[in-house]
Order: C-alpha cells, then structure tokens, then sequence
C-alpha cells in the first residue's frame, strides 16, 4: 500500500489560483460574448413572481417577452459595428414595489416605473433608452447610480 503525502497549503493555494484563473477567463470571455463592457444602460422588469403581488403573472411575463423582443428587434441588444453601446434587461422576481406592476428600473438613471405594460415598454425603449427622456407619465422615483464613490472599481 502506497502512502500519499499530504497538500501542503502552497499545493492548495497553488490549486485554487489556477481555478481562479480559469473561472476568471471563462467569466471574461462570457462578458465578452454578451458586450457587458458596452451596456449603456439595464432595465430590470420584475416578471414571474414567485407570489405575484403587483400583477398577474401572465401579465407581467407578456412585458417581459415584449422587451427582450422588441430589444432584438431594434438590435440594440448587443453592440454592432455601426454601434457600440447597447441596452441590457434582466428579469427580476420582485423590486419590492408591489403596487401598480409590473415595475421597471432603468439604470444607471435610478428611473423607476409603475404600469409597465408592452406598450409603456415601447415607450421606455423609444423615449428613454433611445433619446434619453424620463417617460414621467409612469415614473414615479428617479435616484441616478453614483459612478464615482472612492473605493470603487
């Protein structure tokens, strides 16, 4: 019987950076595919609640399908060679609202909105995302990201 020498913490640090190295270039090249380094902005919906509150789940998911659609179909999904920025979505279970929903939130403006339905999505893309005006007929809180606080990436 063969007796194994034991890792020693240098063996074990040694493994976990080359793991670190590969998950970080995996993750890099993911961010690459998806042009995170190019989003100009992100709106978040919440749609598919777990315990709908603000709406019915049907509801909200049918806004949701509209944006990721109407995002492709605009190919402002992903950055083109005529275009380099582009707007990102993500599907959210709640924002915690849970009044007059589907809610959205578009930042880094920090623009909240109430009653999103496919059509004051198409509102948002057009109004705000693409000419970068607050559709104030269903916002109803605006806290920009601060993008500069000390210590920060």
């Amino acid at each position: 019987m063969e007796e194994t020498q034991p890792v020693t913490t240098q063996q074990k640090s040694n493994q976990l950076g080359d793991l670190d190295t590969d998950r970080t270039q995996q993750l890099t090249t993911i961010a690459q595919s998806l042009g995170l380094n190019c989003i100009d902005r992100h709106i978040f919906i919440c749609a598919d609640a777990t315990q709908p509150k603000c709406i019915d789940r049907e509801s909200s998911l049918e806004s949701w399908e509209y944006l990721k659609r109407r995002l492709k179909e605009l190919n402002i999904d992903r950055p083109t060679n005529e275009r380099s920025d582009m707007f990102f979505r993500t599907k959210a279970n709640c924002l915690r609202i849970c009044k007059h929903g589907p809610i959205a939130v578009v930042y880094p403006d920090g623009v909240w909105y109430h009653s999103v339905t496919p059509t004051v999505v198409e509102e948002i893309i057009q109004r705000h995302l693409l000419r970068n005006e607050i559709v104030s007929e269903y916002a109803f809180c605006q806290h920009p990201l601060v993008t500069n606080k000390p210590g920060m990436i």
